[in-house]
């Protein structure tokens, strides 16, 4: 009796937890149209800033049938709260080939990295370009193609870089790098080496959840409030979380089916924070299943999920990247065949 009780009272306390969690719905206002006869390609990442700008980055590879009627957009866009284009920048052949993932520091500057490429760049709030660490085409190999043999150690260049997360205490700059090598690489602000953790994990460590090894792509990174450091062990099927120094600290396990590790698609694609102090919960991409996922930050718990496969508005194709606002609204971005983004609004329970 006593069993029955307690498990009675767990269920009950998961179905309360749930009903408390944030409930979205897709804002079909949002954005705008764009210029005449400029059509969106993959879109490889976005972010907020302060004033709740929000910015995309596009890898501009439309089909030649789709440029017989229109143009790529630029690389880098940034639209206001109401969803209207407010600026676009960047130089095709000077932003990261196959641009990917983006990020704002203290002082809205946005950070961009590529995952053909071994560099990483920040850029003002107007688009000027403020730094570049790495050489473009040049990447973290014994011989610097992307034939060679992945060195997992440059201080000055990358193999890959999936994403930027910047340190609001002192500018330090933390990469994930991330398709071909497999670490968390720090840079000072102004573009020093710092140090490095990650390798490349073996099926035991996969299996065992153990800390700091990767399974395959680091897709993201992120800092918290509490000044923990979270990346995306994608095809892991979890987030690790790190203290700042690259001490491991927990696993936030998605595994939302049965699939061995390593998962050829994976589940853990991108990460935000709800923008209330604490960060109470914790926004999860799980690009496998085309699902947002509300977790409980303390707990890692899946309190809800939205989403689905499908093309329909607030349905998801290849749902890659999101961010959160001020307001708690959230962004998807959809690469591959999805190529667009979506707002979804915090709904009362």
């Amino acid at each position: 009796m006593q069993k029955t009780t307690v498990a009675a009272l767990f269920l009950f306390s998961m179905a309360v937890a749930a009903q408390d969690a944030p409930r979205f719905e897709v804002d079909p206002t949002w954005p705008k149209p764009l210029p005449q006869r400029w059509i969106n390609a993959q879109v490889g990442g976005n972010c907020v800033d302060s004033h709740d700008h929000s910015v995309i980055v596009d890898r501009r590879n439309i089909t030649e049938e789709e440029e017989e009627t229109s143009v790529a957009t630029p690389p880098i866009m940034m639209f206001d709260i109401g969803g209207s284009l407010i600026a676009s920048w960047g130089d095709p052949d000077r932003v990261p080939d196959s641009i990917h993932g983006c990020a704002f520091d203290a002082e809205d500057n946005v950070w961009v990295a590529g995952n053909d490429d071994g560099i990483i760049q920040k850029y003002s709030h107007s688009g000027e370009l403020l730094m570049q660490i790495g050489t473009r085409g040049i990447v973290d190999t014994h011989d610097g193609t992307i034939d060679g043999e992945a060195l997992n150690s440059s201080h000055e260049r990358f193999f890959y870089p999936s994403a930027v997360a910047i340190d609001p205490d002192n500018g330090d700059v933390y990469v994930s790098d991330g398709y071909g090598n497999r670490r968390v690489a720090v840079f000072d602000k102004s573009g020093l080496f710092l140090r490095q953790w990650g390798r490349q994990a073996t099926q035991e460590e996969i299996d065992a959840g153990a800390g700091g090894v990767f399974a395959q792509v680091l897709h993201c990174i992120a800092i918290s409030n509490a000044g923990l450091v979270y990346v995306c062990d994608r095809q892991g099927d979890r987030v690790q979380v790190f203290d700042k120094m690259g001490e491991f600290v927990r696993n936030i396990w998605i595994r939302t089916g049965t699939r061995e590790l390593p998962d050829p698609r994976g589940t853990a694609w991108w990460v935000a924070f709800s923008p209330d102090e604490d960060q109470k919960y914790l926004y999860v991409m799980n690009g496998r299943n085309e699902q947002v996922h509300v977790l409980d930050h303390a707990s890692g718990e899946i309190l809800s999920t939205f989403g689905r496969p499908g093309h329909q508005i607030g349905h998801f194709t290849h749902g890659h990247t999101l961010a959160v606002d001020s307001r708690g609204n959230l962004y998807i971005a959809e690469t591959n065949w999805g190529r667009r983004v979506q707002r979804f609004k915090p709904v009362a329970n």
